[in-house]
C-alpha cells in the first residue's frame, strides 16, 4: 500500500528522510543520469555522451525496465542520498542535486508544475538529442561526447 507524500517534502526534509515514494517523485524525468559516461583515468575527466542506456525510453525519458535495471545493466548506478554529492556529473537542474545543495526545485519540475511534459518542453531532458546505446557501435562512442567534466 502506497502512502501519501508529505506536503512539500523536498523543502521540509533531507534526502535521507524521504520515503521511497518521495525519493522517486524527486526525479524530474530528464533522463540525463542515463547518458553514458567515459572516465579518463589519466586526466580524471568524465566525458558525457549523447548516448543513452539501452533501457532508457528516449521519448518518455523513463527506464523501460526500472525494477530489473541492475540485472539488465550491471553498470547502472543507483542514486542514493549519500551518492548525490559524489556524482558531480549530475546536472545543475537535477532535483536530487538541487535539494542536496539546499536550492529550490526548478519551476518546471513536475512536483511544482504538475506537468511531467514540461521538462521536455523546457529542453532540459535528453528527448531531443539522445540516441540509444543499441544504435552506436562501441568503437564510435568517443565521437558522441557532448561534454567533458572534471572529476
Amino acid at each position: 500500500m502506497e502512502t501519501a507524500m508529505r506536503e512539500r517534502f523536498w523543502e521540509r526534509f533531507t534526502l535521507e528522510e524521504l520515503t521511497p515514494q518521495e525519493w522517486e517523485a524527486l526525479c524530474d524525468g530528464c533522463g540525463q543520469c542515463c547518458l553514458l559516461k567515459l572516465h579518463d583515468e589519466d586526466t580524471q575527466e568524465l566525458a558525457v555522451l549523447n548516448v543513452a542506456c539501452r533501457l532508457l525510453d528516449i521519448h518518455s525519458c523513463q527506464c523501460s525496465d526500472y525494477e530489473n535495471r541492475f540485472e539488465s545493466v550491471p553498470d547502472c548506478t543507483q542514486l542514493t542520498p549519500a551518492l548525490v554529492k559524489e556524482f558531480t556529473w549530475l546536472p545543475q537542474s537535477c532535483g536530487y542535486r538541487r535539494v542536496a545543495e539546499g536550492r529550490k526545485l526548478a519551476g518546471w519540475h513536475p512536483l511544482l508544475s504538475n506537468d511531467a511534459e514540461r521538462v521536455h518542453r523546457k529542453g532540459v531532458s535528453v528527448r531531443s538529442f539522445a540516441v540509444s546505446q543499441d544504435e552506436v557501435p562501441e568503437q564510435q562512442l568517443e565521437s558522441h561526447i557532448i561534454a567533458v567534466l572534471p572529476m
